[in-house]
């Protein structure tokens, strides 16, 4: 696949205000189809990168492609096929849900029969029963589901998403996650940036970690596992004789990332006559893995082109 089958496609890009590098050399593609996470510290050149992907900002050096086009050369065609929703996305008070979504789908030059069929389907699937009223009037949940809307008014091709899930309750939050799924099922390209890295490491087919503006992992999940994270086991076994500090439920749990320290146990509850409840493997979250990154030296990122 060449840089322009790609959604995206970043060239040896950098990003300098005046003599700091914001994002440094960066090289990545996002193909068709895909949900790709892009996490990082305050600072880790997330928002640079996205702005510059956006056409936003101007890179300093290197080019940027979106959905085949160069941004730098035909911004206002690719604007028109992206969806992107800020982490901070203000509504219009003083109007009602179906009213500011009409607005916008004037903004995007859509007929008013292919608008009030968008909004409707928008306000059903996003489980949105609130047309009527003023957005100032909903819960935070709930005008996160507005911005969202509004971000696939004109149907894009491309959704470039930043905080999808800030502030929102587990509930709401699970429910976006799942939204994003079906997005993708659709069809859509998703490059979303997030705190959450459980959610993260749930949706995306691929993570982008930045560390001071420079790509330091881009891989699969179960790739990043496999050469940064590590691997541990757990047994989980009832003793007749009291040990010491069970579970909540009465079992013990003894942990090794050693096969043979996990071999020598199980001998153990059998020679004793213990009841085995489980054996489990333990495997690096995203989060532990992020965690060990932002403190050790950088690895090898790869070519970041997946």
């Amino acid at each position: 696949m060449s840089a322009l089958d790609n959604a995206i496609s970043l060239r040896n890009v950098t990003k300098l205000y005046r003599d700091t590098a914001a994002v440094k050399d960066l090289s990545l593609d996002v193909k068709p189809g895909e949900i790709v996470g892009i996490i990082g510290h305050n600072g880790a050149g997330k928002s640079t990168t996205l702005k510059m992907i956006l056409g936003l900002i101007t890179p300093s050096h290197g080019t940027v492609h979106v959905l085949g086009r160069d941004m730098a050369q035909e911004p206002v065609d690719v604007k028109q096929r992206i969806g992107y929703l800020p982490e901070e996305s203000s509504l219009y008070d003083n109007m009602n849900v179906v009213e500011y979504l009409t607005f916008f789908s004037k903004l995007y030059n859509l007929s008013r029969p292919l608008a009030g069929e968008r909004i409707d389907a928008l306000l059903n699937s996003l489980q949105l029963n609130a047309g009527e009223k003023l957005t100032i009037e909903l819960s935070k949940g709930m005008r996160r589901k507005v911005a969202i809307a509004r971000t696939l008014l004109h149907d894009p091709e491309l959704l470039i998403l930043d905080e999808p899930n800030s502030g929102l309750d587990p509930l709401t939050s699970f429910f976006v996650i799942n939204y994003l799924q079906e997005l993708r099922r659709q069809g859509k390209t998703i490059l979303v940036s997030a705190h959450n890295l459980f959610h993260i490491e749930l949706i995306c087919d691929r993570v982008v970690i930045l560390k001071s503006g420079e790509l330091v992992v881009c891989d699969r999940m179960d790739a990043i596992r496999q050469q940064l994270g590590s691997r541990g086991y757990e047994v989980h076994f009832r003793a007749d004789e009291s040990l010491d500090y069970p579970d909540e439920q009465g079992n013990y749990v003894f942990r090794s990332d050693s096969i043979g320290d996990i071999a020598t146990m199980l001998e153990t509850i059998s020679q004793n006559g213990w009841s085995l409840v489980n054996l489990a493997i333990r495997e690096s979250a995203l989060e532990d893995i992020y965690v060990r990154l932002m403190t050790d030296p950088p690895v090898d990122p790869g070519n970041g082109r997946g």
